[in-house]
C-alpha cells in the first residue's frame, strides 16, 4: 500500500562537469515540471553563495521562473537564509511570488551563513547573523501578516505556508513561533534512551499553536536514490556525497563528477570515511528496499511530510530515481 504522507522534492541545483550553470539552472526547472506531472507535492530550491559546485544563489528568483512554468506544484525554498537578508525583503519577495501565484508559494527559513570569510563579508551577515535568527524570523512573520509597524506590500493574503530548516537552536524557534519544521541529516537517525528522536519529542513538546499553524507538522528531509539495482541507486549518490566530502577536507564543494565504485575505492580514507556517513543518513536501493526504509523512517519519526533531496550527475538516473519512488506515494 502506498504511503498515506506526501512527497516532495528539494532540488539544490547543483553544478555539473561538462554542462554549464546555466543548462544546470534549466535542469531545475524542467525538473520541478516532471516532478509536477509524476504527483509530488512541493519543488523548493535552495540557497548558496560562491559555490562552484552549486548554480542556484538566488532562491525567490528560480522560484519565480519555476512557479511560471508550472501549473500546480507548491513551490518553495529551502531555504532562504535569514542572515543573508533583511526581513523586511524576504517578506516583499514571497509576497510578491504569492501575489503572482495564489496558493502554490512556500517559504522555507535558514539560519545558515555564507560559507566562507569572504561570502559572509559580501553578504554583510557579520557574526551576529545566526544570533538574530529568533527575532529575523518574529520580525519576517510580522510583515507576512500585516502586523508590523510598516506593511509589506503586496500584501499576503494567502497566508503563505512558513517553514524552519531546524538545526540545535532552529527546533525551539519552530517551536515557539508555530511553525513547521524540517529537519535532516544526522539528527534523524539520533535516538534517546526511549527510542524518541531528540530534536522531534522537543519540537513536539514546545509546539505553540498560532495564526500560522494550529498542530506541529514534520517534514523529514532525506537523500533518496531508487533505481532497479542496488548498486546503481548507490551509484547516484556518489558524486554528491564525494563533493561534499571534499568540501569539508578542502575547503571547496566543486560540480558534481561521475563516479564509480572502483573511483570511490581510490578514495582517500578521510573523505572515504565522510562519504560513508553522507550514505548513512541517505536511502537508496531498489523500490521495495527504499520502500521498507522509508516506512521505518516515517515509523521513528511519525513525519507528516517527505522532502526528498540528492542530486544525481546523471540526468536520466535522476529522473528514473524522481518516476521509480513514486510508486510509492501514488
Amino acid at each position: 500500500m502506498p504511503f498515506s504522507v506526501r512527497f516532495s522534492i528539494l532540488d539544490r541545483a547543483n553544478s555539473r562537469a561538462g554542462i554549464s550553470e546555466a543548462e544546470a539552472l534549466g535542469g531545475v526547472v524542467e525538473r520541478a515540471g516532471r516532478a509536477e506531472a509524476l504527483g509530488y507535492h512541493r519543488f523548493w530550491v535552495a540557497e548558496h553563495h560562491g559555490v562552484p559546485g552549486i548554480a542556484g544563489s538566488a532562491p525567490a528568483v528560480l522560484m519565480a521562473a519555476i512557479a511560471a512554468r508550472t501549473g500546480t506544484i507548491r513551490v518553495g525554498s529551502g531555504g532562504i537564509m535569514l542572515p543573508n537578508h533583511p526581513p523586511l525583503v524576504v517578506a516583499e519577495q514571497v509576497a510578491t511570488l504569492a501575489a503572482l501565484h495564489p496558493g502554490r508559494i512556500d517559504l522555507g527559513v535558514g539560519r545558515s551563513v555564507g560559507f566562507t570569510p569572504a561570502v559572509r563579508d559580501a553578504l554583510r551577515s557579520g557574526k551576529e547573523g545566526p544570533n538574530r535568527f529568533e527575532a529575523d524570523v518574529i520580525e519576517l512573520l510580522a510583515y507576512l501578516s500585516g502586523s508590523a509597524a510598516i506593511t509589506a506590500r503586496p500584501q499576503d493574503s494567502s497566508r503563505t505556508p512558513v517553514f524552519v530548516l531546524a538545526t540545535g537552536a532552529g527546533v525551539g524557534i519552530a517551536a515557539r513561533a508555530g511553525l513547521g519544521v524540517v529537519l535532516g541529516g544526522p539528527a534523524l537517525f539520533r535516538r534517546s534512551s526511549d527510542g524518541e528522536i531528540p530534536a522531534i519529542a522537543q519540537y513536539r513538546a514546545q509546539f505553540r499553536p498560532s495564526a500560522w499553524r494550529d498542530e506541529p507538522f514534520v517534514m523529514v528531509s532525506v537523500n533518496v536514490a531508487v533505481a532497479r539495482a542496488s548498486d546503481a541507486a548507490r551509484e547516484q549518490l556518489l558524486p554528491e556525497a564525494r563533493a561534499l566530502a571534499v568540501s569539508r577536507t578542502r575547503g571547496e564543494f566543486p560540480p558534481l563528477e561521475p563516479m564509480g565504485a572502483a573511483a570511490y575505492a581510490a578514495v582517500p580514507a578521510r573523505e572515504k570515511k565522510l562519504m560513508d556517513d553522507f550514505l548513512a543518513t541517505s536511502i537508496y536501493g531498489t523500490v521495495p528496499e527504499v520502500d521498507r526504509r522509508l516506512a521505518q523512517l516515517l515509523s521513528d519519526t511519525r513525519a507528516d511530510e517527505v522532502l526528498v533531496s540528492g542530486g544525481a550527475f546523471d540526468g536520466e538516473a535522476q529522473a528514473e530515481s524522481d518516476e521509480l519512488l513514486t510508486d510509492l506515494f501514488q
